[in-house]
């Protein structure tokens, strides 16, 4: 009779049977048929990441939530289903993080800073300026009040107010209306930020965080799929693949230089997103 454990306390425990998360990964890979490029192409997540979640190390993710999401689109790229894989990442990696603050997550992220306050000193001179120039403006193009009148500019609004009180006029032909812009368009209230982002390539993985630091999405699009996102001071993002994603900040087209593949980290709040 052996003195000790008994046979039920070498038995392995239900962690110790589930197979690694990398080779779970690489054996449906290579069932499907599929290289390592080809799931770089499909996913846009690079081919030393793939590698090395495939031999278990996930140092080279860049962190946590950025693991998850290459797990996720891993897995949907070799036809698994991705959230018993996350569960287990989060049962052999401390769980689910609580929400990080505006901060840099590594330091390969780029960190976009936050609108600068408005130089109030700036916009009183210019206003200074501007009413001086009126005033002079004003006294020498009254000057010649005998002679004829040329036609007086209107701002849109005074245009709108004669229009409505005077009625149409077959006579007149007045300029075309003008186009309006991108902000006008998106009609975004001035009050919030309003974040509407549309996938025009491929897909990319999305987390949406609200100034509070309340999850707001966190998943992937697909091509052609669009997601919008409102807070009443700040939308905190991270785009799995920048490249492929058109973004509006406050009904304004951003432009930028995102790349395909790229993991971006931004944030923005009310007002112009270029301010600052």
């Amino acid at each position: 009779m052996s003195i000790g454990n008994s046979p039920e306390d070498d038995r392995p425990s239900a962690r110790d049977e589930q197979p690694p998360i990398g080779r779970v990964l690489q054996q449906a890979r290579i069932a499907a048929g599929l290289t390592v490029d080809e799931v770089s192409a499909t996913t846009r997540v690079r081919v030393p990441i793939l590698q090395a979640i495939e031999h278990e190390d996930f140092s080279r993710s860049g962190g946590d939530v950025y693991a998850r999401g290459h797990i996720r689109m891993i897995a949907r790229a070799v036809g698994l289903d991705p959230d018993p894989l996350v569960e287990q990442y989060d049962s052999e990696h401390g769980g689910r993080p609580a929400p990080t603050p505006a901060a840099p997550l590594f330091e390969a992220e780029r960190i976009r800073p936050e609108p600068r306050r408005p130089n109030w000193t700036a916009a009183m001179v210019a206003a200074i300026v501007a009413v001086v120039g009126f005033v002079g403006f004003t006294l020498f193009s009254g000057g010649d009040e005998g002679g004829d009148h040329g036609p007086v500019a209107k701002g849109p609004e005074a245009e709108r107010s004669a229009s409505s009180s005077t009625g149409p006029s077959k006579g007149r032909t007045g300029a075309p209306a003008p186009v309006p812009s991108e902000s006008a368009i998106a009609g975004a209230p001035a009050d919030k930020v309003t974040v509407k982002l549309t996938v025009v390539n491929n897909r990319s993985w999305i987390q949406a965080k609200s100034a509070t630091g309340k999850q707001i999405f966190d998943g992937t699009l697909n091509k052609g799929q669009t997601k919008t996102f409102q807070d009443d001071r700040r939308i905190d993002l991270i785009l799995g693949n920048a490249g492929a994603i058109e973004l509006f900040v406050n009904g304004k087209k951003i432009e930028d230089d995102f790349r395909p593949g790229q993991v971006e980290r931004v944030s923005y709040t009310k007002g112009d997103p270029e301010a600052g």
